[in-house]
């Protein structure tokens, strides 16, 4: 898989040039507040600042967070009525549509179906928390046969989400009850989502409180601690504020989860893009090694790297299993 094949370069960053126009208008100075390490609780320490967001990093875990942050209302108006979201809503998903159902979603599907026969949840219901579009539930429901609850509160994304024959919950998350879900033995999934929240212990406890016991979560997010995030640093596409404003790591998503209360079965990292993303990102690759290996790897190596990248955690896209205690 490529970068390009999910994020066309012309339509991603016209995404990025609406959304840095977007920020002084919905994100203002004034109104924001320094907050803590959002998985241990500790201060972090300026790392840069970009678009106008400092970000800081933990000692202690190797977090990287947006801090100071705006407001939670701020981010809820930036999602309801900027240009960049209404771009993205309509214009990336239409054109990406099809490329992220092969490359990602049926993937993810299959993924999603092992880990959870692992668990002997696979007879599991699934609830995609924030199921946008509704196409994972709809290539995991092809997979399985079994039925996908969605919980999504726009109205235009729970519409599509009915067209395509699935169960909604039009909502967000912290006005679900457990009453509005399925009986039975449920898997709660969150794909891409983490990295946007505005409280992460907030959301993680949520989750935790529509439980049962038997019930799992698994969910993937960005890994800071992944090599192109690593190596291109303030650079790196995927610091994109205001979306991306947690940049947890296989050791501090853990920390955070079992503080809140879970049982984390396992954190992989499972990435295909770090190499493809520092060679399209060359001109920020300043590491003397890295950038030899970006301009000279090949095929074999960039494969074999990539591979090794994955199954030593420091690929930046990362994936978290774990159930009610």
């Amino acid at each position: 898989m490529k970068e390009e094949d999910i994020r066309p370069r012309e339509i991603f960053h016209t995404f990025l040039e609406l959304a840095i126009r977007d920020i002084p208008r919905f994100f203002p100075e004034q109104g924001r507040e320094r907050i803590s390490c959002p998985a241990c609780g500790e201060q972090g320490v300026p790392a840069f600042v970009k678009h106008g967001f400092g970000y800081e990093e933990c000692g202690p875990c190797r977090t990287l967070f947006v801090s100071p942050r705006p407001s939670a209302q701020a981010f809820q108006e930036y999602y309801q009525h900027s240009d960049s979201a209404k771009y993205w809503a309509s214009t990336f998903y239409r054109e990406t549509s099809e490329a992220r159902r092969e490359k990602l979603w049926k993937p993810k599907a299959r993924l999603l179906h092992e880990a959870l026969s692992g668990l002997a949840c696979d007879d599991a219901t699934v609830i995609d928390i924030g199921g946008g579009y509704g196409i994972f539930a709809e290539e995991y429901r092809l997979l399985t046969g079994r039925d996908v609850t969605v919980i999504e509160p726009s109205s235009a994304l729970a519409a599509a989400c009915r067209e395509k024959k699935l169960s909604v919950v039009e909502e967000f998350l912290e006005n679900v009850s457990a009453t509005q879900l399925p009986d039975g033995k449920r898997a709660f999934v969150s794909f891409e989502l983490f990295e946007h929240l505005h409280d992460p212990r907030l959301f993680c406890k949520q989750v935790l409180g529509l439980m049962r016991p038997g019930d799992a979560f698994l969910f993937t997010t960005l890994s800071g601690t992944g090599l192109d995030i690593r190596v291109l640093w303030e650079n790196s596409p995927s610091v994109s504020p205001p979306h991306h404003l947690n940049f947890l790591n296989p050791r501090s998503i853990r920390i955070l989860l079992e503080d809140v209360g879970f049982h984390v079965h396992n954190v992989t990292t499972p990435g295909k893009l770090d190499l493809d993303i520092l060679r399209n990102n060359r001109a920020h690759v300043t590491d003397p090694f890295w950038g030899v290996f970006t301009d000279e790897g090949g095929a074999a190596g960039f494969e074999a790297m990539q591979n090794a990248l994955s199954q030593s955690l420091f690929s930046s896209h990362m994936m978290t299993v774990c159930a009610h205690p």
